[in-house]
């Protein structure tokens, strides 16, 4: 049984994490914009109601889908390394990691590039059109959701070490509780900056000066040129065959290419035959997860820098390969290194009358990402640099000047073979979203669930953890909907299981369906507090 209706309408469609980022979105699409504006004017509307996650200090990517020629373009909003962040620089200091929060763990903010680029290119409103619901939240207060208090409380002490952070985002030194209002008049300040300056505004203007000052007053390695320098990357996205329809993904440095890559090992084992959520079908995507996952850590990084063999993986002969040391009786333990814990991010998709789609996905990484809030601005930035870059020399993801660390985001699309949009779906959730991103899509394909069911079915996450002796093994975290005597077939299969209780696996998935008469069917993730809308 459902928990939600499927939403259905003729016209466009939007879908988000939260109500008030999906009514933005809807307000676009009722004004006459298309999907690329409502996605813009949703993403800065959730820089400020999930101000845990996103927001002008964080990075972007972006998958856009036209109806009229059926091209799919991907969009990379993620930024690199300052040029003095040099692996030489770190070892100097004593460093054996890249410290989480703080200065040093920021990269140049992406997202701002691509909300301007993508309206450039796409969209039919600017963004001095699409950013007043922002600033109007900003400046007149948003009501804290139960989520974003909920991760005051559980990063309570990384936000008291932040003066600004604690500042503007605690009630005095305590947590607000949801309903609460809180304000955030430079934020607002700073998008009626970038309504009147437009992108250059941020990378060659004011705010490019004020977090270039307050980087040289925290410690961190800013200089003006590293903001001067930046553009986003418009790139072919990357794709596999699954079930007869084709999945786009975002190309390295997104992690686009695990998802694609599960799908690809699971094109070798007839899914179908299972039921949603049997034993055999979890077994079989958790094993694929870890091949990916592997993969992932060993071979890819920044495209400027490493050379990702996309082709070789995605092949038919490497992942047939792979996919026979899956068996049904025995777990691989396989060495994939992820926090899978620790990554936060909101999503949005959005469909429009006329057809055109877009899977978009932003974040500043880890909740309160650098817990650095630059000083006049209200923009809290992004830690990426210390979640993703690493301090091994010849590691592909190792620090260097301008590199882009190889990065969780990731958004997809399903088109049939002939390329007519079938499905434009997401998640946030760090190194879950190509886990749960497999699954909306295995349920959606293999098993022929409708849109809202496919979301909602029982959710898990593989994490890869280490003892009290330092000994790697994996935990397979899943809710207890699946059932018991599914539960016990996991355990026999040689799976370690932490459960816990229904729709308590995080997460936001997003999914619409376009079908052949054009009707559009919306479905949202209950474990979170957003919702499909449709046009009317």
């Amino acid at each position: 049984m459902k928990h939600r209706g499927i939403v259905m309408s003729k016209k466009g469609m939007v879908s988000s994490a939260h109500t008030l980022i999906s009514a933005s979105g809807l307000k676009v699409l009722n004004q006459g914009g298309n999907a690329m504006d409502a996605c813009i004017a949703m993403a800065l509307t959730s820089g400020v109601v999930l101000p845990d996650m996103c927001g002008l200090g964080g990075d972007a990517f972006v998958l856009y889908y036209d109806a009229k020629t059926k091209k799919v373009t991907a969009m990379n909003g993620s930024g690199g390394a300052p040029a003095k962040a040099t692996l030489e620089y770190f070892q100097s200091k004593g460093y054996q990691k890249v410290p989480h929060d703080g200065m040093l763990s920021v990269t140049v903010p992406g997202a701002v590039d691509v909300y301007f680029e993508a309206l450039k290119r796409y969209g039919t409103m600017t963004f001095a059109d699409l950013c007043d619901d922002a600033i109007e939240l900003s400046e007149n207060g948003v009501p804290v959701s139960e989520k974003v208090a909920r991760h005051m409380h559980t990063d309570y002490d990384k936000m008291l070490r932040f003066e600004n952070l604690k500042n503007l985002y605690l009630n005095d030194g305590q947590p607000y509780a949801y309903g609460d209002i809180v304000y955030n008049k430079d934020y607002a300040k700073s998008l009626r900056y970038l309504k009147e300056h437009g992108r250059d505004g941020f990378y060659k203007g004011e705010l490019a000066d004020k977090i270039v000052a307050y980087s040289h007053a925290h410690g961190g390695l800013f200089e003006k040129e590293d903001f001067e320098n930046y553009h986003c990357d418009i790139l072919e996205p990357i794709s596999v065959d699954y079930r007869g329809y084709r999945v786009f993904q975002t190309p390295p440095v997104s992690q686009g290419i695990i998802h694609l890559e599960e799908l690809a090992i699971l094109n070798h084992f007839d899914m179908s035959k299972f039921k949603p959520d049997s034993a055999e079908a979890i077994h079989l995507m958790v094993e694929a997860k870890k091949i990916a996952f592997r993969d992932r850590m060993k071979y890819f990084g920044d495209p400027d820098f490493v050379d990702n063999p996309i082709d070789i993986l995605l092949s038919d002969d490497y992942t047939k390969k792979v996919a026979q040391n899956i068996h049904m009786d025995s777990s691989i333990n396989e060495y994939d290194f992820f926090e899978h814990e620790n990554g936060h991010t909101t999503s949005m998709i959005a469909v429009d009358k006329e057809g055109n789609a877009v899977s978009f996905i932003h974040s500043i990484s880890a909740t309160w990402g650098s817990g650095e809030i630059v000083d006049g601005t209200g923009i809290l930035l992004n830690n990426r640099a210390g979640t993703g870059f690493n301090l091994h020399k010849d590691h592909p993801n190792v620090i260097a000047p301008y590199k882009k660390t190889m990065h969780t985001l990731n958004t997809y699309l399903i088109t049939d073979l002939d390329g007519h949009l079938r499905f434009v779906g997401n998640t946030p959730g760090g190194d879950n979203q190509p886990q749960w991103n497999m699954q909306v899509v295995v349920n959606l394909l293999d098993f022929g669930l409708d849109v809202q069911s496919s979301v909602e079915h029982g959710k898990w996450a593989d994490m890869h953890t280490f003892d009290e002796d330092g000994q790697s093994h994996h935990v397979l975290k899943i809710e207890s909907q699946v059932g018991e005597d599914v539960l016990n077939q996991l355990r026999e299969m040689g799976h370690e299981l932490k459960v816990i209780e229904p729709f308590t696996c995080s997460g936001a998935c997003q999914i619409i369906e376009i079908k052949e008469d054009g009707l559009r069917l919306g479905g949202s993730d209950p474990r979170a507090d957003g919702a499909a809308m449709p046009e009317i």
